[in-house]
């Protein structure tokens, strides 16, 4: 009969197991990390900056990914593309996108102090810095450190201090980002957005007037409308502008501003553009062209889709808009008569004639993408986002697989002819159908991308050529304006919507002497408001903006 156990030999055997448990438990847990990982029970890989870290673990893992669009309209592994980034990588994407109101959505989850795995959002956005301060999402920098070096590879240092905290982390990633460096290598490429357009039958029918000041502009309008009274039974809107919200209008701000080359900065100091006499002589151009009855009254209260109706029917004869903003319907047109359609031309200017100076992408891009504290997997959440970050990553969301959307033509990476047809007929379609050219945009660089672009074809070429070498790097004027709920914030929304009510009157006003009065009021409200508490913040965002980009600039 053998012996039993006694009570303390029991213990001893218990700790040993436990304490083999707990050696295996943290082996586990390593094989996370950056220093040594391990990859279905081979020997431990230490990873270093070189070594794409996705590679490491290419197991089935779902991602919640939150885009803070309601527009947002696809669906991740419907397409060959997404299909061919999951198959590879073994992440799959769980899209979450508003129904409705986007800041009533991601207010809520803030709120429950729990958000989805990834969250893209508005670089302006103030829930961005919300998630920061109360700890819902974690520092990039430091994910990458002990999960994936990688990331440091793939990141533009730039971007990196420009996103860098009080506190030294990096919490979001940009999209279409372009740093200083970003214009010294691919400057000369960029594309604005920004264009004066005209329709090119109409304009040739005149002349091509030359409408760079006011003189000319306001001659040019007046021989459109006498000339082209209607536009197939319907009257010609003589000129086009961004609609008017309740904070103004694009046109008639920033763009025109940026036509007239008027600085933002003299000496160190931010420059108030509104007061600049250039300026303010041309918004009493505009106030003239509506005293000849030259603004018509559609203007002033359509909004986007009512426009974009007009521009496809060909009603305007000229535009300060948004180029982007009309592809559809300047296809529409072309597709019916090449000859109908809008083209840019070099319009308002100051009065020495210089060259406008356009905005190009900016360091701080169009979205950041941040981590939450409560993603499932963090080594394969920084490790993913390294690679959708790296050129190979960028490759495959623009290109797609090989032999699928892309194949090498004449020596060039580029889009098979079939799916290029369907990409500048119907983007929508080729969404779905290819889901390639960044139906996922969450990480894309541009800059990259530019290599396997497409030449462009008319008739948005012409529009795109016409802004080239005209784009400005102006990185260290971005995000100057002060979040919302801070007093600063407070006061310079009270002077945005003052400027939304004043606009349309001063272009309504029935003289020069009427408008001057108008602005006159508008400047001291402004200043009633504490205009200066507004330019004080403003002032010192942009010499810490200068600070974090002292070493890239120049």
């Amino acid at each position: 009969m053998s012996k039993k156990h006694s009570p303390k030999s029991m213990l001893i055997l218990l700790v040993a197991i436990m304490m083999m448990f707990s050696m295996a438990a943290c082996s586990s847990g390593d094989s996370k990390k950056a220093g040594e990982t391990t990859d279905s029970g081979k020997p431990a890989v230490k990873l270093t900056e070189n070594d794409p870290g996705w590679k490491a673990d290419t197991s089935p893992i779902t991602f919640d990914w939150y885009l803070n669009f309601s527009w947002f309209p696809n669906k991740w592994g419907v397409d060959p593309t997404s299909q061919y980034i999951t198959k590879k990588t073994g992440v799959n994407i769980n899209f979450i996108v508003p129904a409705g109101n986007e800041n009533e959505k991601l207010n809520t989850m803030i709120a429950s102090g729990k958000l989805p795995d990834f969250i893209t959002l508005g670089n302006t956005e103030d829930a961005f810095q919300r998630m920061i301060d109360g700890k819902l999402v974690l520092p990039l920098n430091e994910l990458a450190k002990e999960y994936d070096p990688y990331f440091f590879k793939v990141s533009d240092p730039a971007k990196l201090a420009w996103y860098t905290t009080k506190d030294g982390k990096v919490y979001g990633y940009p999209n279409a980002s372009s740093s200083p460096e970003d214009y010294k290598q691919y400057g000369n490429t960029y594309i604005g957005n920004q264009v004066f357009a005209v329709r090119k039958d109409m304009y040739e029918a005149l002349g091509k007037p030359d409408m760079r000041t006011p003189e000319g502009f306001l001659k040019a309008l007046q021989a459109a409308k006498e000339k082209f009274p209607d536009v197939n039974g319907q009257a010609l809107i003589p000129l086009g502008l961004h609609e008017f919200t309740e904070k103004g209008n694009y046109s008639l701000e920033a763009y025109i501003q940026n036509f007239l080359a008027i600085p933002k900065e003299k000496d160190g100091k931010l420059y108030d553009r509104e007061t600049d006499p250039e300026y303010v002589r041309w918004l009493k151009t505009f106030r003239k062209a509506n005293e000849l009855g030259l603004l018509s009254k559609d203007i002033f209260i359509d909004k986007r889709p009512q426009m974009e109706e007009k521009i496809a029917q060909g009603r305007y004869f000229a535009m300060l808009y948004q180029r982007s903003d009309f592809t559809a319907q300047l296809n529409t047109l072309y597709a019916a008569n090449p000859e109908a359609a809008y083209i840019a031309i070099d319009g308002p200017a100051n009065a020495n004639l210089d060259a406008p100076k356009l905005d190009g992408p900016g360091i701080s891009g169009w979205t950041v993408t941040l981590i939450s504290k409560d993603v499932k997997d963090k080594a394969r959440a920084i490790r993913f986002l390294s690679y959708l970050n790296s050129e190979e990553g960028n490759k495959d969301l623009f290109l797609g697989e090989k032999g699928v959307t892309y194949d090498t033509i004449d020596g060039k990476d580029q889009f098979k002819p079939e799916a290029l047809e369907v990409l500048n007929k119907d983007r929508s379609s080729f969404d779905k159908k290819y889901g390639a050219s960044f139906t996922f945009w969450m990480l894309m660089n541009t800059n990259i991308t530019t290599k396997w672009n497409p030449a462009q074809v008319e008739p948005f070429k012409q529009l795109e050529d016409w802004t080239k070498g005209k784009i400005v790097s102006g990185s260290q004027f971005e995000l100057l304006d002060p979040l919302g709920n801070s007093t600063e914030g407070i006061i310079n929304n009270k002077i945005g919507l003052l400027r939304g009510k004043t606009l349309p009157k001063l272009l309504m006003a029935g003289s020069d002497a009427e408008f001057d009065q108008i602005w006159a009021d508008y400047l001291a409200k402004r200043a009633e408001y504490g205009m200066d508490k507004v330019q004080a913040y403003k002032q010192a965002k942009y010499e810490e903006n200068m600070k974090k980009l002292k070493e890239f600039i120049n």
